[in-house]
């Protein structure tokens, strides 16, 4: 089955460069934090446009803060906007009770705040959200 691996949460694109052949580049020291690969599948989830696409990660410069939307994804990502970075594994079904992904929160310049932050459900006010 496929689970939520990893996640790089409401990181702020820093470019979009429509004419680069394709994929996200990356903030090497976020990759490490998440354990994102380079060429690892990645699903980019854009909070301030709603849009969702699938791409693979480059690494950045380690420190350096980017995120960079190429090719024809940047026309759903610009300089600003909030996404999330995400990543799955197909993992054996006797290891997905005792799974636990990686999750890491970002500030506004993609610099760390978090790297071992629990994934939680949202809001008792949801339907059906557990106590």
């Amino acid at each position: 089955m496929s689970l939520f691996r990893a996640k790089i949460h409401r990181a702020t694109v820093t470019h979009a460069d429509v004419d680069y052949e394709g994929s996200v580049t990356i903030a090497g020291d976020l990759m490490d934090a998440a354990g994102i690969y380079e060429y690892e599948q990645v699903h980019i989830w854009n909070v301030t446009r709603g849009t969702r696409l699938v791409t693979y990660a480059l690494r950045g410069d380690a420190g350096s803060g980017v995120i960079c939307v190429n090719g024809a994804a940047a026309h759903l990502a610009q300089p600003g906007d909030k996404v999330i970075l995400a990543t799955f594994a197909d993992v054996d079904p006797a290891e997905a009770r005792d799974w636990k992904p990686t999750v890491v929160l970002v500030d506004d310049a993609n610099a760390i705040v978090s790297a071992d932050h629990a994934e939680v459900a949202g809001p008792k006010r949801c339907a059906g959200a557990a106590n």
